[in-house]
């Protein structure tokens, strides 16, 4: 059986990447899209597109009664789920496949069997595949700290908490919970030893109809936060061909054990002393099956597609090799510095580089508005380089001079990850980004030469534009009067620069002490070069509003201009407590009235699939609150006045 057009259930930049191999197959594409996303490029790169209507997910992309007619209607041959959403959904797989629809991914039964994890470990422990030993929290048996918290329906780092005490448990189940109904329907938990300076290492299997079953060696994902990855990479810097060969074999047999078909990745962690035991398998394409891509040569879509229709998988075990050295690096829309807050907004904008040799895959563009409903992933990017040094000092080149506008983003941080002696000698563990100091190489002079690139530009642009007297120098009197000066915020402090045009359009420019000569030339492409003391740099510049960012050799700066009077915003009353980001309140744990400690819960924000609670930050009484449950609320709005002029 031939497909020959094809509904791909998802969005973003997972649709872009199976419609591109679809293409290249030369099957039609068919897009379903909420109308909010009806301007993005996956629904213009597509053949055709259906609406899902808008609402909340539940009416769009998890509306599988919806999606399976949008493919009846279409006279779409088969579904390919992508992943996230319905991806893992057996009874999703079983409708489709009942609709007489082909079904891009695993037999349903698979999927079931494998979806809840603690049946998973069960299954692949008789195979004798190495499970860690997991209580279930119904259980009274008396647990062992520092444990981890999961969810039976659940991945991705959803639902997952660390709890070091007892004391933490309690609350951790709580939140946990809620976290599963929203992620899985599904409130099951169980807990097992949390491993720490441990290695999270996976393994690509393809299966096929006609008894083929295949690895396509390993990845290495051990950098992460929240428990979800940011930078992967394959093959792994920290196993050995001993090692190789005791995971892909675990690997297969755990698949096999369950007759499973189509592509799918069993995950391992990997102690310190080299013992290693199963977390799950993904009963789905990964995020990060780029970089298996890249050292293989294998098309995992492809491969999809070509199982799905029957057909055996292209090539064989002994076929395999690995070439070189792939790592992806996640591009997201958060605040690293804030706990990972996400930071949706408005992507003003998005310019790649794209002459490095870099693979980007994203579902955004300049304009796109980055909402608070999905996952706050901008896009992955990837190197394949013949040395694993190489391949990431280029992507970290590739990062650091991608122009992004708008948003706050963890670009900085994959950039000085990428740049740390631990992670170049591959000693980097899963507690990496929570143990290592990790700063931004750029220097003093870097950010004070991007403040006066950005000063001088934007006085020559005034002094060019003004309707009279424009061969007038800006700021010209006919007396010595002091330089003009202007104040930035910039990483969380204050710049202010001082300067002055002399007469052969030269600048006199200052800050604090320092004083020196520079000369500024601009391009019509917002690029800008300064001279100043002997140097010669080169800038980018992008402005909006009062916010510009300024990117020169490897660091882009935010600066804000803050005017002679000062920031300007709304007077709130003291002990107000504002929301750390946009979403919609799922919870007011407290009340007018009620007097609460320190760390005490007062609001919980959901956002991006995740929660963030705004807790006390010292003991107070509860004087007014501004929100209610499932209000959505902006950035910075009210939420509780704590009095803590009360305390006890």
């Amino acid at each position: 059986m031939s497909i020959r057009r094809l509904l791909i259930a998802n969005r973003g930049e997972i649709a872009r990447r199976i419609t591109r191999t679809a293409h290249q197959m030369g099957i039609e594409v068919v897009a379903i899209f909420a109308d909010d996303d009806a301007n993005s490029p996956f629904v213009r790169e597509a053949d055709r597109a259906l609406t899902l209507g808008s609402g909340p997910l539940s009416e769009t992309y998890l509306n599988s009664t919806a999606i399976i007619e949008r493919a009846l209607t279409s006279r779409a041959d088969a579904i390919h789920p992508g992943y996230g959403f319905l991806s893992e959904q057996a009874d999703f797989a079983r409708a489709v496949i009942g609709a007489g629809l082909t079904w891009v991914g695993p037999p349903p039964e698979a999927i079931a069997a494998l979806g809840d994890k603690l049946a998973a470990k069960r299954i692949v422990s008789a195979v004798g595949v190495p499970v860690l030993p997991s209580i279930e929290v119904a259980s009274d048996t008396e647990l062992e700290f520092p444990l981890l918290i999961k969810a039976a329906a659940g991945g991705g780092g959803k639902a997952m908490h660390i709890v070091n005490t007892p004391d933490e448990l309690h609350a951790a189940l709580a939140v946990a919970q809620r976290e599963a109904l929203h992620a899985f329907a599904d409130t099951t938990l169980f807990v097992e030893r949390y491993l720490q300076n441990a290695r999270h290492i996976e393994v690509q299997v393809l299966a096929d109809d006609h008894g083929n079953l295949v690895h396509c060696f390993e990845r290495e994902c051990s950098i992460q936060r929240r428990h979800q990855k940011v930078i992967e990479e394959a093959p792994s810097p920290s196993i050995d061909g001993e090692q190789r060969a005791a995971l892909t074999r675990a690997a297969l047999a755990a698949v096999a054990a369950v007759g499973y078909r189509n592509a799918g990745t069993v995950e391992f962690v990997v102690e310190p002393s080299g013992a290693f035991w199963f977390l799950e398998v993904n009963t789905r394409l990964q995020v990060e099956h780029p970089v298996t891509e890249e050292v293989t040569g294998i098309d995992l879509v492809r491969e999809q597609l070509r199982i799905a229709e029957g057909k055996p998988i292209s090539f064989r075990q002994e076929d395999l090799a690995l070439t070189g050295h792939a790592i992806e690096a996640r591009l997201y829309a958060e605040d690293p510095a804030h706990d990972y807050l996400p930071s949706p907004g408005h992507l003003l904008e998005w310019a790649p580089r794209v002459d490095l040799g870099a693979r980007f895959e994203s579902g955004v563009e300049s304009g796109t508005e980055i909402g608070s409903d999905f996952d706050p992933m901008l896009a992955k990017v990837i190197v394949h380089a013949d040395s694993r040094t190489e391949a990431a000092q280029r992507l970290a080149m590739v990062l650091a001079t991608t122009r992004i506008r708008g948003l706050t983003t963890n670009r900085d941080l994959l950039v000085a990850t990428l740049r740390h002696r631990d992670f170049l000698e591959g000693q980097a563990t899963t507690s990496f980004l929570s143990q290592a100091e990790l700063r931004s190489r750029t220097e003093d002079d870097d950010l004070l030469d991007a403040a006066y690139a950005l000063t001088l530009c934007q006085a020559e642009r005034r002094r060019s534009n003004a309707p009279i007297l424009r061969s007038i120098p800006s700021g010209w009197t006919n007396a010595v009067l002091e330089p003009q000066r202007v104040r930035y915020l910039v990483d969380g402090g204050e710049l202010e620069i001082r300067y002055r045009r002399d007469r052969d359009g030269s600048y006199l420019v200052g800050h604090n002490d320092q004083e020196d000569i520079a000369i500024i030339g601009q391009d019509s492409d917002g690029s800008v070069t300064l001279q100043r003391g002997g140097r010669l740099h080169r800038f980018h510049i992008f402005t909006s509003a009062k916010e510009s960012w300024v990117q020169g050799a490897g660091h882009d700066h935010k600066l804000v201009a803050v005017d002679r009077f000062g920031n300007r915003s709304e007077p709130v009353a003291a002990g107000t407590l504002a929301s750390p980001l946009p979403g919609h309140v799922s919870k007011v744990w407290v009340q007018v009235g009620d007097r609460v400690r320190t760390g005490q819960a007062l609001v919980t924000i959901e956002a991006m699939k995740m929660e963030h609670t705004v807790t006390a930050p010292s003991p107070g009484v509860v004087t007014e609150i501004y929100v209610r449950a499932n209000q959505q609320v902006k950035a910075a709005a009210p939420l509780v006045l704590l009095d803590e002029t009360g305390n006890d």
